[in-house]
């Protein structure tokens, strides 16, 4: 686990700069991806090449075989799987920390020309310093949710197109330099299959939570603009009333 401690740090930084489903989201990678990775499916994977038995003792042919049938180890797979999809979310949080720092600079420049009219107001942070997730940070924030989408899409299907999401004990194998087909025999498939199913089902829970924060953060922002044209509509009828008002007040005096 002491590998993953770097990631983590970053990615619990991200937790105060998410909404509430991305937050759900990260506490899914940390403890049903990142820690049951290091915990238990490292040490359940660590015999898969090493208790490979083969029907045959011609030297090579159980690594071909093993390289024919598992190009690349489910553990690193799910490595790649899980650094690939937490790299939108960092990268994000690399836009917020430019935010925060224009921000911070600005809010100095208002208390040190605080007689000064017309100056740019902070719109990002609130009075709290908690960052408001509009405008350039929505769309940074959107954008890394369609691309997580994307990526975690693309490696459930690759997960499927490589190995399946069973493992199977018997492998039938004729590749070089074995004399013919041999058959090979994987260490505790059923296991293995168990680890398997369930990293599958994490990562679609995180699709899914993905999905739902993208309609989330889009049903929000259209509530806003509605909220905001209709708090502009309202102040062009008071402003006309007045004009109205004024003007008949006018009439009568004439």
């Amino acid at each position: 686990m002491g590998e993953w401690g770097f990631l983590s740090k970053l990615l619990d930084k991200v937790q105060s700069h998410s909404t509430v489903v991305g937050k759900v989201w990260l506490t899914v990678l940390f403890v049903f991806r990142i820690m049951v990775l290091g915990a238990g499916a490292e040490k359940v994977w660590s015999d898969e090449q090493s208790k490979m038995i083969c029907n045959t003792k011609q030297p090579g042919c159980t690594n071909v075989c093993y390289d024919h049938t598992f190009p690349i180890s489910h553990i690193r797979f799910w490595v790649l799987q899980i650094i690939f999809v937490s790299t939108p979310t960092l990268l994000y949080f690399g836009h917020v920390l430019h935010v925060l720092h224009k921000e911070k600079k600005l809010r100095h420049e208002i208390e040190t020309h605080a007689e000064k009219q017309g100056l740019k107001q902070p719109k990002y942070i609130d009075d709290y310093g908690k960052v408001i997730i509009k405008g350039q940070l929505l769309g940074s924030y959107l954008a890394s949710l369609f691309v997580k989408i994307l990526l975690e899409a693309a490696f459930i299907v690759g997960q499927y197109y490589i190995y399946g999401f069973i493992m199977i004990p018997k492998i039938e194998c004729s590749q070089s330099p074995c004399p013919h087909t041999v058959e090979c025999y994987m260490s505790r498939p059923t296991e293995k299959t168990i680890f398997i199913i369930f990293m599958l089902v994490v990562a679609c829970i995180s699709l899914f939570l993905n999905v739902i924060e993208m309609f989330y953060l889009i049903c929000r922002r259209s509530k806003r603009h509605r909220a905001a044209k209709m708090t502009s509509f309202h102040k062009g009828l008071n402003g006309s009333k007045v004009y109205i008002s004024g003007t008949s007040g006018k009439s009568s005096q004439s």
